[in-house]
């Protein structure tokens, strides 16, 4: 199994999932959803007009932070925004749902993957596993 495999794996174990960034000198966070594994990469993505898709252009250096049970994983990397047609297509398929209501309101997708990602999954004392993405 693949690094970013494993990531995605645990995204799927914790359901949601927090996404944080900085606004200027300000981190923000907010609850994510959307990730898959395209191409040998962990994607996320979410709409163009939103404050988090501009936070993450202005300062691409993220961080993930997923909860599990009595285990949690940060994953931290920098953004990479990649506008593949096929990927788009791949989100819709696996999110059908945000595919209709993204194109009645007329909204962009955003998608991105995280370079020179790394991830640690610890327990609240412990690292249970630290690797490179």
């Amino acid at each position: 199994m693949s690094n970013a495999v494993k990531v995605n794996e645990y995204l799927d174990k914790a359901g949601v999932f927090y996404f944080l960034t900085t606004d200027g000198d300000q981190p923000k966070g907010r609850p994510f959803g959307l990730h898959l594994v395209y191409n040998d990469k962990v994607y996320f993505g979410c709409g163009t007009f939103k404050n988090v898709f501009k936070q993450l252009t202005a300062n691409p250096k993220v961080e993930v932070l997923a909860v599990a049970g009595n285990e949690f994983m940060r994953y931290d990397g920098t953004v990479v925004v990649d506008k593949d047609p096929e990927l788009l297509a791949a989100v819709w398929a696996a999110a059908p749902h945000l595919q209709k209501v993204y194109e009645s309101n007329g909204w962009e997708m955003g998608l991105f993957y995280l370079e020179n990602g790394h991830a640690e999954i610890r327990g609240m004392m412990d690292l249970i596993e630290e690797f490179d993405v």
